[in-house]
């Protein structure tokens, strides 16, 4: 008789239907443990690709410098106002020293109320130049984008984000009206396609939603508005004196990133005396990002595999209280002329054939994760709006991404796990003396 010859693959088989109950609660745990790997693997894909790709959003030859307001402010006596952070100097030397900048772009915000007609929303006013939109990868769904011309000649353009023009516009086509920012005003000639907001990285890039942003010239800003900045609370007032809030620089290329990034950073430390701003690299996030997506991924499959050895256990539980009932018969079978090795191949037949069952279904019950988490995600939305719409939004937009090595992966180690614990019953009762064996009740 061959190894794992037919014939025993059909007593093997015959003995499981037999007891048909326990053979499937048996395959339940190995369908959980595959199911497992796989549903665990392709979360934590999911959530690292959403990452990678709000970190690439922000360009992986790019270098973003923001600003930042420090601990301990730097105080103008004369006005009593406090200047900090970026300053036109520091984009004119960035600009001049660094060969490998490719394209510089300086960008100011300001928090204002924008109005028009008898709708208002609250928003940033955004100062920026032509290449802010590439850069941010903006798309204008109507009219077009400043372009270098509004900014020389200080025009009073300005393009406003999806959400803005829906909330400010709801019936009319926006290009060409007029709205309030304040006590000021501009005239629409664009309107940006919506766009996905960017994490927070750290503490030297907030977060940017794009949402309620209005995009003007820079140079409109400066010269209608200043650098002062003034905030009025129940009478009194403080002012800060701003003159940029973020300069991204693009590089012309990507082996570039790091030398010039310290280059940026001793440049700055010469003339400023408090860290009053943040250098991001979204390249060196970009690596960090795939560390941390292996390590996620070896410890989500560690966490699974658990449930694999669980399953795994399981069948030796079953094969043994198996081996104690089939006593009588393995004497038999060995007073007929069965030697050891076929016993023990008798019982691995069965407890592969388990492995074999569980590592399918839990195969096809892994690859249904990413409808069963729309739908229970989307139950859940309509059960707990409030509750739901607290969560980040990785969390409620990610999507899991089955991870192509963990399916034969699962089923491998599902099939190795039944051969593994299967072993130990099958030695056991293959040892057993035949006469003891028959005299069995």
């Amino acid at each position: 008789m061959d190894f794992f010859g037919l014939r025993t693959w059909r007593l093997g088989i015959k003995s499981l239907l037999l007891h048909p109950l326990r053979s499937a609660l048996t395959v339940l745990g190995i369908f959980i443990g595959v199911a497992a790997v796989i549903w665990l693997l392709a979360i934590g894909e999911g959530i690292s690709q959403k990452a990678r790709e709000q970190i690439e959003g922000l360009g992986a030859n790019n270098i973003i410098i923001r600003t930042i307001k420090p601990p301990s402010e730097v105080t103008d006596r004369r006005r009593g106002l406090t200047p900090f952070g970026l300053t036109r100097d520091d984009f004119r030397r960035l600009t001049m020293t660094l060969p490998t900048v490719e394209r510089a772009i300086p960008i100011r915000e300001l928090r204002r109320r924008f109005s028009y007609s008898r709708q208002s929303v609250d928003g940033y006013l955004v100062g920026c130049t032509s290449e802010y939109a590439e850069v941010t990868k903006l798309e204008i769904a109507r009219g077009r984008f400043i372009s270098d011309a509004d900014n020389r000649q200080k025009k009073n353009y300005c393009v406003l984000a999806a959400e803005v023009a829906a909330t400010l516009f709801p019936l009319e086509d926006p290009i060409g009206k007029q709205i309030h920012a304040d006590e000021d005003f501009y005239i629409v000639i664009g309107v940006c396609k919506p766009r996905m907001p960017t994490a927070a990285i750290g503490g030297s890039l907030a977060a940017k939603e794009f949402s309620s942003d209005v995009y003007i010239p820079i140079e409109t800003l400066w010269n209608r508005i200043g650098d002062l900045v003034v905030t009025r609370r129940s009478g009194s007032f403080e002012g800060e004196i701003v003159q940029l809030n973020q300069i991204t620089l693009r590089l012309d290329k990507v082996e570039h990133v790091m030398e010039t990034a310290e280059l940026v950073k001793q440049t700055l430390e010469m003339t400023h005396r408090v860290a009053d701003y943040g250098i991001t690299i979204p390249l060196e996030l970009l690596e960090q990002a795939r560390t941390t997506r292996l390590m996620f991924i070896i410890f989500m499959g560690l966490i699974a595999a658990i449930s694999l050895v669980v399953g795994g256990i399981g069948i030796m539980n079953i094969m043994l209280a198996t081996v104690t009932e089939r006593t009588r018969e393995i004497g038999i079978r060995r007073a007929l002329g069965a030697k050891r090795r076929d016993i023990i191949r008798q019982f691995l037949v069965e407890t592969v054939s388990l492995s074999i069952v569980g590592g399918l279904t839990g195969v096809l019950g892994g690859l249904t994760c990413r409808p069963v988490i729309n739908f229970i995600r989307n139950r859940l939305e309509e059960a707990f709006p409030r509750v739901m719409a607290q969560l980040p939004d990785v969390i409620k937009a990610v999507e899991p991404i089955v991870v192509p090595f963990s399916i034969p992966l699962a089923f491998f180690i599902a099939v190795t796990i039944g051969v593994i614990f299967g072993l130990y019953p099958a030695m056991r009762a293959a040892a057993m003396d035949p006469i003891e064996a028959l005299r069995h009740e």
